[in-house]
């Protein structure tokens, strides 16, 4: 009799449990054709907020074979791979003037290319000297490479189309380049995936010096990060997020001190440099990509370059950064 009672109990709580699993079903299902009253955002604004295209991991995360290739659809629907050092154009396409983070007569946005993303400690970078430039893991000495400092706190990267090139010598820093793409530091909230390409705004820059190079970290922000309407400037980095480029300055400064490496210097004082001198950096780096592509010196340095004329919107690239690099406009920033 008992066990029957309990049977019947038991059955009657499955019955109850069933019937609350069913009435939150339903609750959630309200909940989801609820209407939303946010706008629209135009497909066009969504366009320049990421560079669309495809992110192919082959190999094992961890191993030395692993690459992050980025594939695009051409005209014809095709998928085709893209270098992300020399087919991602530099600049992004303009933002529509209505756009919050994009203020009237404001400078151009920036393809940022993602290495590293923010909270990790793998030191990926883009391959320049392989074909298509894929993502990889750096390694030294035969060893996979990690920051032993721990985990970088912003999403870390490069711009495409861009070259610190070894053989110039900066007037700013009294050293050469480092031979790969110009650095930048994302500082925004969310964490970029390695191999997205984001638009973003310029806010200032770094000159730091590592082993007697010249070593330009760019500061920016992602166009669709929740400060970007209200960071234009390094100044505005300071006032609004006060200490975070003394924490990137640290950062850089420190992190190779756990391989037994003294800590990196910097130029100009230590000063992080505001939106107009960063646009002089990128134009100039900027010029010497032009220079290492058109007169095919990838052989000097180990690098496997495309022909310059089979590059789409080189001249526009280079027509915005020229631009915004002119004494005269620099008032742009």
């Amino acid at each position: 009799m008992r066990e029957s009672t309990l049977q019947v109990a038991l059955a009657a709580l499955g019955i109850s449990v069933i019937g609350l699993l069913i009435e939150l079903k339903k609750r959630d299902n309200k909940k989801s054709k609820k209407v939303d009253n946010d706008p629209p955002i135009p497909k066009r604004q969504a366009s320049i907020r990421r560079y669309e295209a495809l992110i192919l991991e082959r190999g094992s995360v961890g191993s030395k074979d692993y690459r992050v290739h980025v594939l695009q659809k051409d005209t014809s629907q095709r998928a085709r791979e893209l270098s992300l050092w020399h087919d991602v154009p530099l600049v992004a396409p303009a933002a529509p003037a209505s756009a919050p983070s994009s203020p009237r007569n404001a400078p151009p946005l920036f393809n940022f290319v993602c290495e590293i993303p923010k909270c990790t400690r793998k030191k990926f970078e883009v391959a320049t000297e392989e074909v298509k430039c894929p993502i990889k893991q750096d390694e030294k000495k035969g060893v996979l490479r990690e920051f032993k400092k721990g985990d970088i706190f912003f999403n870390y990267g490069c711009f495409p189309r861009t070259w610190e090139d070894p053989r110039h010598v900066s007037k700013d820093t009294g050293f050469p380049g480092d031979n790969d793409p110009l650095d930048v530091c994302e500082i925004g909230i969310r964490q970029i995936g390695t191999g997205q390409v984001r638009a973003v705004k310029v806010l200032g820059v770094l000159a730091m010096i590592d082993d007697d190079e010249t070593d330009w970290k760019v500061v920016a922000i992602d166009v669709d990060d929740r400060w970007a309407p209200e960071l234009n400037d390094v100044e505005d980095v300071e006032r609004l997020l006060p200490g975070t480029i003394s924490l990137i300055r640290e950062w850089f400064r420190t992190y190779k001190i756990p391989d037994g490496k003294p800590p990196n210097k910097f130029a100009l004082d230590e000063r992080c440099m505001g939106a107009k001198y960063a646009h002089k950096v990128i134009h100039e780096t900027h010029t010497f990509w032009c220079d290492l592509v058109q007169k095919q010196l990838g052989d000097d340095f180990g690098f496997q370059l495309p022909k310059l004329e089979t590059l789409r919107g080189v001249a526009n690239d280079s027509k915005m950064v020229r631009k915004i690099s002119n004494p005269d406009l620099t008032k742009l920033g």
